[in-house]
């Protein structure tokens, strides 16, 4: 095993944070921002890529680094290394309503492809890189572009997703249709693909766009029923305008927020 070999829990239910338990000199590496707290022993280290090339000196940390750029993500990812005598523990939690899923790259063939903002954390040897779609349709329309991220090792990988999460076992020839957003991720052997939505009064009226996203068994996919995107869409959607209040729904309008002594100046 080239990835080091970690034990985690995970906690909660729709606010989920994942508690990482470290042996002596056993690393973990994460997204900036997604810490939460740490056990004394535990040293912080900042560091280009996913740590998976450091072995290869500047070049390697460099492409490593260049890769995440391509993804959205940071130059800079951090390592977390148990630098104590004894068994500590680090947690780190999901940016936004959700679940965590645990991938153990090893139960699928050492690879797992992700939409590009859903990896939280890893043990320090999986490479977290890039993978482009050779299909011009994907990439145009596939609301995750010509880019999604890569996982790869023999090591576990944690990745967040938004509301609750089904995960599909595919077999051969086996089709499931689902909107773009709602894609977490798939296994190797998925084929990925977009399909366009039949009939004009669906495209125009349907408000589900026009494309549906299309996966080929065999393998695992998993699904979100709330992306990210969706709920930020329905929280802009519902500021005021203006300075004004929509007055929560009420007909009345701001009277109604009179009168149900929502007052505030």
């Amino acid at each position: 095993m080239t990835s080091h070999e970690i034990d985690y829990h995970i906690y909660g239910e729709e606010m989920q944070y994942v508690e990482i338990e470290l042996d002596p000199q056993e690393a973990v590496v994460a997204e900036a921002g997604s810490f939460m707290m740490m056990e004394s022993g535990i040293e912080m280290d900042t560091i280009f890529g996913d740590g998976s090339n450091q072995e290869k000196g500047i070049l390697g940390k460099i492409f490593s680094a260049g890769k995440r750029v391509l993804t959205g993500e940071s130059l800079f990812m951090t390592a977390y290394l148990n630098q104590d005598g004894r068994k500590r523990k680090v947690s780190f939690a999901s940016p936004y309503p959700g679940k965590i899923i645990p991938i153990d790259l090893t139960e699928f063939g050492g690879k797992f492809i992700c939409q590009k903002d859903a990896f939280l954390c890893a043990a320090k040897g999986v490479n977290v890189g890039i993978e482009f779609s050779k299909k011009l349709g994907r990439g145009l329309f596939g609301g995750e572009g010509f880019i999604m991220q890569k996982l790869e090792g023999d090591g576990m990988a944690f990745v967040h997703a938004g509301g609750t999460t089904a995960k599909k076992e595919l077999l051969a020839g086996e089709v499931l249709k689902i909107d773009t957003g709602c894609l977490i991720g798939f296994t190797k052997d998925v084929d990925y693909d977009i399909e366009y939505i039949k009939g004009i009064k669906n495209k125009i009226f349907g408000g589900e766009g026009i494309f549906y996203a299309r996966l080929e068994g065999p393998g695992t996919a998993y699904i979100q029923s709330l992306p990210f995107s969706r709920l930020a869409g329905r929280i802009l959607s519902s500021l005021p305008k203006g300075g004004n209040s929509k007055g929560e729904g009420s007909i009345l309008g701001g009277l109604g927020d009179l009168l149900d002594g929502d007052n505030r100046f």
